[in-house]
């Protein structure tokens, strides 16, 4: 074999006598010696990873062909449009290397790469050969982009006759004719604990109190009344029953009916017997011997109000309510619950008000605002309808207009809608559906919901998501921040230059099938330039991808242009 110094990392085939063709890389190479790693054979005309036979003395060593190579890395026998273009192998003339699309995109993927490495170019070049590059184009597919910094609609709305992009904002200044929407009847318990950020599982039963409340003070007035009353005189109740002092119990009915009260039961309520009408506030006057002198017939006057064939059930998702229905329910829920005896309960009860009432007087409210009742499948529907009612293929979500917490409950709780609507279709995994993160480290992490809700919706997306046909792409430029078990359900990667010490460890130790010679490679890869390896690749291969057109909004600041 003549010394060349390319060489190193191109395949080599040895052939017996027999016909036997064995595949190896070249590893290393000086002028007398080239150390070769087997890693597979040849067999009617295809390649099979693992080595049965190994070379003897006397066996002849050739670079493979252009047509070998085609064997060991690519699969470029695949029909057309089964195939979906990665990149070109500059180490073999710049040949195409092509994955089998049901392989690659079947299974959740990762695309890493440090700042300026090419990871957002890729990304939209990838998805503009699989949309716009091909003899026919998917119009099936559904591909949803939590895109956070607002850049792939340059790359991605191109005009197109078969394949529509869908733009939403969460620029609530600027984009109110494309902005982002939640029916709050939706969602669940574990919806709203991931909105009002819940840190300890004594909030979820206030929670749950207050879903069941909602849909009753968003109904019928006379209704609402009728279960107010009920919980407002348990209450006072409770209270009577409670033992305490006189002007415990004076000052805690009037706390209570100061702040929750209705035309029936307040405290100008006027209780009337035979001679005489006093209001309920004159009849919990404390006398000379320092007790209610009327206790008895307080307490037999707010008897009346309670109600035990009442019965409260969670939203089902077809009553619509508002923010403002959920605060209120919220003010009843902790009353119900008996918090109010409790300062360190109610502390811990009376924060998530706290955080409902900030997204009401904030400009995040308008996301709740939804004009007329929708259900939840032709909600789907309608994030995947295109202004001009045609399907929509890409659905680009921008998310940059949000801080990290809400833009990590916002992609929790459309991956779960989206994740719920498709495990309950009647035939599996007939609505395919990828949800691709960009700066995943930012959302897809170790959180406390497994604590706090039993599970991490991304982590069960990872996890169970493929038989649902619910598929995951994340985009990250720190691994080392990701969940791990996300991470460890990815079948394939590309990874661009990465070089952090830790995000470099993390692979290493994380991702299945890596070797040392690839976590060598892609510390020191060109722009643009990744190695791609997984189920949908045969071998690790450097792919160099081609730049999009047009491309995304992702390029440095010229600095020396703005300077001068």
């Amino acid at each position: 074999m003549p010394f060349e110094n390319n060489l190193i990392d191109h395949h080599v085939i040895f052939r017996n006598i027999q016909g036997a063709q064995m595949v190896g890389l070249v590893t290393n190479l000086n002028s007398e010696v080239a150390t070769v790693k087997l890693i597979g054979e040849i067999q009617n005309d295809r390649f099979v990873p693992g080595v049965l036979n190994k070379p003897i003395i006397g066996n002849v060593c050739f670079i493979a062909t252009e047509e070998e190579m085609k064997l060991i890395v690519v699969d470029d026998k695949n029909n057309i449009l089964k195939k979906v273009l990665i990149g070109n192998m500059p180490l073999y003339n710049n040949t195409p290397a092509y994955v089998s699309t049901n392989t690659f995109f079947s299974n959740h993927f990762a695309i890493f790469g440090n700042t300026g490495s090419g990871k957002s170019c890729g990304v939209a070049r990838l998805f503009q050969n699989v949309f716009f590059n091909q003899p026919q184009a998917p119009r099936n597919a559904c591909i949803f982009i939590f895109d956070a910094y607002g850049e792939y609609e340059s790359a991605l709305s191109v005009p197109n006759n078969q394949i529509f992009f869908k733009k939403y904002s969460t620029n609530v200044r600027t984009g109110m004719n494309n902005l982002i929407k939640i029916p709050l009847w939706l969602l669940d318990i574990d919806d709203f604990a991931l909105l009002l950020d819940v840190d300890d599982q004594t909030q979820l039963p206030i929670i749950e109190k207050a879903l069941r409340l909602v849909t009753v003070f968003s109904g019928n007035e006379e209704d609402t009344r009728v279960y107010k009353n009920d919980i407002i005189a348990k209450a006072i109740l409770e209270v009577l029953y409670s033992g305490g002092a006189a002007s415990q119990i004076h000052d805690q009915i009037f706390a209570i009916l100061t702040s929750f009260n209705t035309p029936d039961l307040n405290l100008e309520t006027p209780i009337v017997q035979p001679g005489y009408t006093r209001s309920l506030r004159q009849c919990l006057i404390i006398d000379k011997e320092g007790k209610i002198g009327e206790i008895q017939l307080v307490s037999e006057f707010i008897k009346k109000f309670t109600n035990d064939n009442l019965k409260l059930e969670l939203p089902d998702g077809t009553i619509p309510f508002t923010l403002e229905n959920l605060k209120e329910a919220f003010d009843f829920a902790l009353i119900s619950e008996g918090i109010l005896k409790s300062d360190k309960i109610y502390d811990k009860a009376n924060v998530l008000k706290v955080r409902l009432d900030s997204i009401i007087k904030g400009e995040y409210a308008e996301y709740f605002k939804v004009d007329k009742y929708i259900d939840k499948t032709n909600f789907i529907k309608s994030l995947i309808t295109a202004p001009n009612g045609a399907r929509a293929q890409i659905i680009n979500i921008n998310i940059s207009y949000l801080d990290d917490r809400l833009a990590k409950t916002i992609c929790k709780i459309y991956s779960k809608l989206l994740f719920d609507f498709t495990s309950k279709l009647k035939a599996r995994g007939s609505f395919p559906v990828h949800i691709i993160l960009e700066e995943a480290h930012r959302y897809v992490q170790e959180d406390q919901d497994i604590k706090i809700l039993g599970y991490n919706i991304f982590d069960r997306i990872a996890k169970e998501g493929r038989k649902y046909g619910v598929i995951l792409g994340l985009i990250s430029q720190r691994p080392s921040e990701l969940s791990e078990t996300a991470l460890s359900q990815c079948s394939n990667f590309l990874i661009f230059k990465i070089q952090h010490p830790h995000d470099v460890s993390f692979i290493r130790q994380m991702v299945p099938n890596i070797t040392d010679e690839i976590v060598e490679k892609m510390k020191a890869l060109q722009p643009g330039t990744c190695v791609a390896f997984g189920s949908a690749f045969k071998l690790p291969t450097i792919v160099k991808m081609e730049m999009p057109y047009p491309q995304p909004l992702s390029a440095n600041v010229d600095v020396s242009r703005l300077w001068y």
